[in-house]
């Protein structure tokens, strides 16, 4: 099976000047913490007393969120999870979907050197949950796909 492409942040960064979406898979709280700005969360996992769970809704909103042609950009913290959400996205149907391979914080190459996440090589960055944008935005917007273009 064919894996994701995947781009370093500034590339991630140029694809969304050129209309992307940066669909960041980390948890709420991290996601609120900081994030690329402009993007919206599909936490792929969620955070709890028991520690990290998968988000049984992440397939289901994303397919009815997006188009299966949406020009997508996934990322995380240090690309794990990004990478495991673009596989997902590419096995259901997505046609146009590239892992932002260093995350929020950064990465480790196959020979132990950082490279530098989005949050570390000063790219624009916001934090909160903005309006139109959080995952509880992400669930409605997909909960109403149905009634017209989602």
């Amino acid at each position: 099976m064919n894996g994701p492409t995947r781009i370093s942040p500034k590339e991630a960064s140029e694809k969304l000047a050129e209309g992307w979406t940066y669909v960041d898979v980390r948890t709420t709280e991290e996601f609120e913490s900081g994030h690329p700005l402009g993007a919206v969360n599909v936490p792929l996992m969620h955070a709890g007393p028991a520690g990290m769970t998968p988000n049984a809704d992440f397939v289901p909103v994303m397919s009815a969120a997006f188009p299966k042609d949406a020009k997508i950009v996934v990322g995380c913290k240090a690309g794990g999870r990004s990478l495991r959400a673009a596989q997902m996205l590419l096995a259901e149907g997505f046609s146009n979907v590239l892992d932002q391979r260093a995350g929020w914080d950064g990465a480790r190459s196959p020979f132990g050197e950082l490279e530098p996440g989005w949050s570390r090589v000063g790219l624009p960055a916001g934090t909160g949950q903005p309006s139109g944008h959080s995952w509880q935005d992400m669930k409605k917007k997909a909960s109403g796909a149905g009634n017209g273009k989602g």
